[in-house]
């Protein structure tokens, strides 16, 4: 819900200026930022303070901070918002402030304007301590006390984990014993947890058992970045608003899907998080397990929470795993190799990884979907570091047609139709189908019809943490995973973890590759090859 007290002065007048044109006014109607009374004006956070646990971390500075700023600078926040660090660093607020600022300086996506700078400058606190530090808590308490006095926030405060998932028990608990979990009549309290939502079914369990002793579930925000992503919500817009797609989005007319998301990098810095974890519990529990819901779910009757969510849920219920994993599953680990011209180490060279570490650091599976619509069709998800290059997409690939009236040799390099949504870097969709080659003779080959984002639109998109940040503070929960989703997502990857720990070393992939062989062999039992990326 928005703000009853209605967007402040400055996001009127952006208002008006979009009302200027009527082209411009098309254009405004279709951000997600907008206020979904008058799509002319912007979505505006209320009175709140957000407490940012972790504010020295990669996270922080690259999307959390940049992202706040840009909400400023787009005018969605209230005056007296305010903005909490907390941290095991010897700091004054003027040493957090200049860290935010650094952090806007390089990272923000919206140019730096210096009035923006000081209003939310005027709201930057900081608190030092460690999360077990009972003191440093009640100073916590105190200081947000304050807060509201000064700057009217009200008592509504947003505490973000941006933390190592170890940590998430005891920050809840110190929250739960100040009375910070609280909120008074009049007020909310709402608490932010990053992925992975524990490391498996059990975890996940006694992690939602911790932070539901603490707050409501409705006040408990899981935030998964790719959710925010605009082209991620085009998939709801690609199917349900359009009568194009829906009568051949079924096992009648779609060979398989493929859901692919390929990084070019390796782990850098995050060896102390990413080892033990893993491709698949990093990406594909949460991330690749998502887009498979959304593509796969049927009509919600409305874009709320509970009924997108439903919708997801049979979805995730319904998947099945192929009898034989060893032969419909895929685990590698990078070697050294060559990426952008540079010779690069394998993982196992990686600082801090461990010689004999077993964790995968590409995963590939084959799932199936138990219901009418999709029984029989493969659902094919990957996931690496290292590969070839940069790329989220969800790839629908249809069936052949059933009869072809050409020869052979009309129709030689003619592929299958597919409908590919790019989640990134070159947001939009493109189309494949085939077409006459022009000239004299009888030949088919395929052709692409292509939708960009950033060629369509005169609004460029907010980046996802922007969207999802402005959600927690106005409460909109729609875009978030609900426990039920991650206990179902765990109950189909777990099996698989188990049996990949029965197997010995990942396979080695040479850097800068599509991944082991063994995923190539997976999709050449089915007589299907991964799309060229």
């Amino acid at each position: 819900m928005s703000d009853p007290a209605g967007p402040p002065a400055e996001a009127l007048a952006v208002a008006a200026a979009v009302a200027a044109t009527s082209t411009t006014i098309e254009v405004a109607a279709a951000n997600p930022l907008r206020d979904p009374r008058d799509k002319r004006l912007p979505r505006v956070a209320g009175p709140c303070v957000m407490v940012l646990f972790g504010v020295t971390g990669d996270l922080a500075k690259r999307k959390l901070l940049p992202a706040i700023y840009d909400l400023g600078n787009r005018g969605l926040l209230p005056p007296g918002f305010s903005l909490v660090g907390f941290a095991r660093r010897d700091w004054q607020d003027q040493d957090f402030a200049q860290l935010t600022h650094d952090a806007v300086k390089t990272h923000a996506r919206t140019p730096f304007r210096e009035e923006v700078w000081r209003q939310l400058r005027e709201g930057i606190h900081f608190v030092p301590g460690e999360f077990s530090d009972d003191g440093a808590f009640d100073a916590l308490a105190m200081a947000l006390r304050e807060i509201d006095d000064l700057r009217g926030t009200g008592g509504n405060y947003a505490f973000y984990l941006s933390v190592p998932p170890k940590f998430f028990p005891v920050v809840v608990e110190q929250l739960k014993r100040t009375g910070l979990a609280e909120a008074p009549d009049g007020s909310w309290r709402r608490v932010v947890i990053e992925k992975p939502f524990g490391h498996d079914l059990k975890s996940a369990h006694e992690l939602n058992e911790i932070t539901t002793s603490a707050f409501p579930e409705s006040s408990i925000f899981r935030i998964d970045h790719y959710l925010g992503k605009e082209t991620v919500q085009n998939i709801m817009a690609l199917r349900f608003a359009n009568n194009l797609y829906e009568p051949i989005w079924n096992r009648s007319f779609v060979d398989h899907v493929q859901i692919t998301m390929a990084e070019d990098i390796g782990i850098g810095g995050r060896a102390g998080y990413y080892d033990g974890i893993g491709a698949a519990r990093d990406v594909i529990q949460n991330h690749l397990l998502q887009l498979l819901a959304l593509v796969a779910m049927e009509d919600p009757t409305s874009f709320d929470a509970k009924a997108l969510r439903r919708e997801k849920e049979k979805v995730l219920m319904a998947v099945r795993l192929p009898s034989d994993l060893a032969l419909n599953t895929a685990r590698g680990q990078y070697a050294a190799g060559w990426q952008g011209g540079e010779k690069v180490p394998g993982y196992l060279q990686e600082d801090g990884i461990s010689p004999d570490s077993m964790t995968e650091t590409y995963a590939a599976v084959k799932l199936e979907i138990a219901n009418r619509r999709w029984a029989g069709v493969p659902f094919y998800l990957r996931t690496g570091k290292r590969l070839g290059r940069r790329v989220t997409e969800v790839a629908v690939v249809f069936q052949r047609a059933p009869h072809l009236p050409f020869s052979k040799d009309d129709t030689e390099i003619l592929g299958q139709n597919a409908l590919v949504i790019r989640v990134q870097p070159d947001e939009g969709i493109t189309v494949r189908f085939g077409s006459k080659v022009p000239g004299t003779a009888m030949e088919v080959r395929d052709v692409s019809m292509d939708f960009a984002y950033g060629e369509s639109f005169l609004e460029s998109s907010p980046e996802a943490y922007e969207r999802l940040l402005l959600d927690v503070m106005i409460g909109d929960p729609p875009l978030f995973p609900h426990q039920r989703e991650v206990e179902l997502s765990w109950q189909i990857l777990d099996p698989i973890e188990e049996f990949w720990a029965t197997q010995g070393q990942p396979e080695p992939y040479p850097s800068g590759s599509w991944g082991p062989p063994s995923a190539d062999a997976m999709m050449a039992r089915d007589g299907r090859t991964w799309r060229r990326l």
